[in-house]
């Protein structure tokens, strides 16, 4: 921190108001938090009220996206048909309802589609961080790569702990994303169109009591859905209602410079696909779906423009810097602590700003016009470029949480410093 930064006026905090409206982190709809539901603890054969029976809602959200029905599940109990006096507060967010035989259930419920919101939820700011970009681009081992990191660096480095909702995320996540990328050195397969891909909810949880949780929802929308209209409009509520987008961009969708790449690594069969999405095609999709309603149809939304695969830019890079300096430090890996280095952010940010506005500059213009809060970055989610589908040697992520940390301080979470 610079001596004339020590004497700067810190912003004050904000009031903290008494409760939060929840996004539901399964369909996205915003509610307040009185307008939750629950299921009941119990049922009863002798009070139709409380059979068991077919969840219309939860149902039709599964159906939706290809899950299995579920069936014989608890009733559903709408607080607005209990008295006051039997409803349960936590910190003024209703989190609880007695019902007609004295079982209480705190199993709240989406009034949309009946799947069970977080502990958290109505407490805390339910900010969701969207993953997204055209196919190819690599989202499902960003992802990866960046849960892992904060799981394992980026969480102590800020005091804080970053864990799974539930056990089955972390089973989930564990067994199909993180040991197969990092124990075996598999790349992952392509999320599919056509399958759902179920949210990944993880909380980062600061020590410092005084500083509310933050809920993290990674949704990986299959690449294809984003330049198609109909499914960005089944999946396209995530978005607007994240708090955060890491909007990822891979190289080789950039046309100008995809054959100088392609011919520094060698056209080998099976590694080069022939018909890249282009990254302004995503841009003008979401404009389309829900920017245009926006005020001055431009979003506010933090926006993380976040260029994968860095380390194949290694074939661009030259003394003059007419693409990507030599010593640029986009290759090598910076470790922000406790807060984010605004030097090693501006820097960062303008050399990603002028490599896109050079080889993309339609993509560069578009983004200007529609998203008022941007950051630029340039992440290698495997450290190095793979072969025949799998890693040579260890995965070692170069800066995959530096948009992340970024969206923290844009966030509020984290201060910046001028330096180290």
């Amino acid at each position: 921190m610079s001596f004339f930064n020590r004497f700067k006026k810190k912003n004050q905090p904000q009031q903290r108001p008494l409760f939060y409206d929840i996004v539901c982190p399964y369909c996205f709809t915003r509610f307040q938090p009185e307008d939750v539901v629950f299921r009941a603890m119990h049922s009863r054969e002798d009070d139709e009220n409380y059979a068991l029976g077919e969840d219309d809602a939860l149902n039709k959200y599964r159906e939706r996206f290809g899950l299995d029905t579920v069936d014989d599940m608890e009733a559903i109990l709408n607080p607005a048909d209990i008295p006051e006096e039997y409803h349960h507060y936590t910190d003024h967010v209703l989190t609880g309802i007695t019902d007609r035989y004295g079982v209480l259930t705190r199993r709240r419920l989406c009034p949309s589609c009946h799947n069970e919101l977080p502990v958290t939820a109505g407490k805390v700011p339910s900010n969701i961080i969207s993953i997204i970009g055209a196919s190819q681009v690599g989202k499902s081992v960003y992802m990866t790569s960046l849960i892992h990191t904060l799981q394992h660096t980026t969480a102590g480095h800020f005091d804080a702990a970053c864990m799974p909702l539930n056990a089955e995320i972390s089973r989930k996540f564990r067994t199909l994303y993180e040991e197969p990328l990092f124990e075996r050195g598999d790349l992952l397969a392509s999320t599919q169109k056509e399958k759902m891909q179920e949210p990944f909810i993880f909380q980062f949880v600061f020590k410092d009591e005084s500083k509310p949780p933050l809920t993290l929802v990674f949704f990986d929308v299959a690449g294809e859905g984003m330049v198609d209209q109909d499914y960005l409009g089944l999946h396209g509520q995530h978005i607007k209602n994240s708090a955060g987008i890491l909007f990822m961009v891979d190289p080789l969708q950039i046309r100008s410079i995809r054959e100088k790449i392609r011919i520094n690594f060698g056209d080998r069969p099976g590694e080069w696909v022939s018909q890249y999405d282009e990254p302004r095609d995503v841009v003008l999709t979401m404009f389309g779906d829900f920017i245009a309603y926006q005020e001055k149809s431009k979003t506010d939304i933090p926006t993380a423009v976040v260029l994968a695969k860095s380390d194949m830019l290694h074939s661009l890079k030259d003394e003059d810097g007419d693409y990507i300096k030599s010593n640029s430090n986009v290759f090598n890996n910076y470790v922000h602590r406790k807060m984010l280095n605004l030097d090693e952010f501006h820097n960062i940010d303008g050399e990603i700003r002028r490599f896109i506005e050079k080889v993309d500059r339609p993509f560069k213009d578009t983004m200007d016009v529609y998203f008022a809060n941007t950051g630029y970055f340039a992440v290698s989610a495997l450290g190095s470029n793979p072969v025949n589908q799998r890693i040579e040697g260890v995965v070692s992520p170069i800066r995959v949480d530096e948009p992340f940390i970024w969206l923290l301080h844009k966030l509020n979470y984290i201060e910046g410093s001028d330096g180290p």
